[in-house]
């Protein structure tokens, strides 16, 4: 006696589930996300050509969120600290540059020539008034003009400084040199990659006279 099998045949529906599961019989053209190398894919969810590169972009994602989170707790210490200065009168000369952006030296200068008000309490504990700081890059008034043509800004060569001479010279981070001229409405020219300003309404603010 004979047992005979008769196999079912697969049915579409399997066909489907099986493709939906993200697996195909033909193998997928795709770019590594991590190295960017062109690779076949098995599943239609690959993103990484190999182990080494998916390890490498979990390795890097944990590092990015990890110095992101680093850069939110320094960001959130710093706000709070200036929060905290901006309520006393004086400030130590680390301090105001954290909060003003300008050097040390810059500051002493200041203090020797009057602009600042100092106050040494011992070595290295030299204290500054904070609002002697604020009103140093506060608004300029300038004089009124007459009426008639007003007078152009004069950029000639010799004239005018560019934005790095201006931090080199004073010692003042670039950022903050750029916040004054934008704050005292100083003109500006840009010839090329340089943005000139005139000398001496520069001077008149960092030097004070």
């Amino acid at each position: 006696m004979r047992l005979i099998l008769f196999l079912k045949p697969k049915s579409r529906e399997c066909s489907g589930c099986y493709f939906r599961m993200g697996f195909s019989g033909k193998k997928i053209p795709k770019v590594c996300e991590y190295c960017s190398k062109p690779f076949e894919a098995k599943t239609v969810t690959s993103r990484f050509c190999s182990t080494s590169c998916n390890n490498k972009s979990l390795k890097a994602r944990k590092k990015f969120e990890k110095e992101k989170v680093e850069k939110d707790t320094l960001l959130q210490k710093y706000k709070n600290k200036i929060a905290e200065l901006q309520t006393r009168e004086f400030i130590s000369v680390a301090e105001a540059t954290v909060m003003f952006g300008i050097s040390k030296d810059t500051i002493h200068r200041y203090i020797k020539r009057g602009i600042l008000t100092g106050t040494n309490l011992g070595t290295r504990l030299t204290r500054v008034k904070r609002s002697d700081l604020e009103d140093l890059f506060s608004a300029v008034e300038m004089p009124a003009k007459s009426k008639g043509i007003p007078e152009k800004p004069n950029f000639e060569v010799g004239n005018c400084y560019t934005i790095s001479e201006v931090s080199e010279k004073f010692h003042a981070d670039p950022g903050t040199v750029t916040n004054v001229i934008k704050r005292n409405k100083i003109p500006t020219k840009k010839v090329g990659s340089f943005v000139y300003v005139p000398k001496n309404l520069i001077d008149k603010i960092f030097d004070g006279k």
